[in-house]
């Protein structure tokens, strides 16, 4: 191997090696910014997984839905409730500054609404169904 081509071995490695860094400070910038996300949004996970809001919201839509003669399943996803009846989904995600409803039909979102914990969980159903 001449010296020129062990010269550009050298460079093609040393900018694959570059590129690699990059990508990994990348990952770990990405990382970084979920896990505050994550603790910033903690307050409201617990409050949402242990709160009264949630038994109730739960006792509501199990109500609507043998109203409805639907079945309404219910998830944790993580930090995330979901309910879903038929193919319509609420998803209740904690955020750094509160709870936000994302309302889902076929999969696709169709609306998102800030949630009070502190207020009505059968309104909340009631919007979500459209029952009365």
């Amino acid at each position: 191997m001449s010296f020129l081509d062990d010269l550009e071995n050298n460079l093609k490695n040393l900018e694959s090696q570059e590129e690699s860094t990059e990508s990994a400070e990348r990952a770990h910038r990405a990382r970084e910014s979920a896990r505050a996300q994550a603790l910033a949004a903690a307050p409201w996970a617990e409050q949402l997984k242990h709160g009264p809001f949630t038994a109730e919201l739960l006792k509501q839509a199990a109500v609507a839905g043998f109203r409805l003669r639907m079945k309404v399943h219910v998830a944790w996803l993580g930090t995330t409730l979901r309910l879903e009846a038929r193919e319509r989904r609420l998803e209740l995600r904690p955020t750094s500054t509160g709870v936000l409803a994302v309302y889902l039909e076929n999969r696709r979102e169709v609306r998102t609404a800030p949630v009070d914990l502190r207020g009505s969980a059968e309104d909340l159903v009631r919007t979500w169904l459209g029952a009365a």
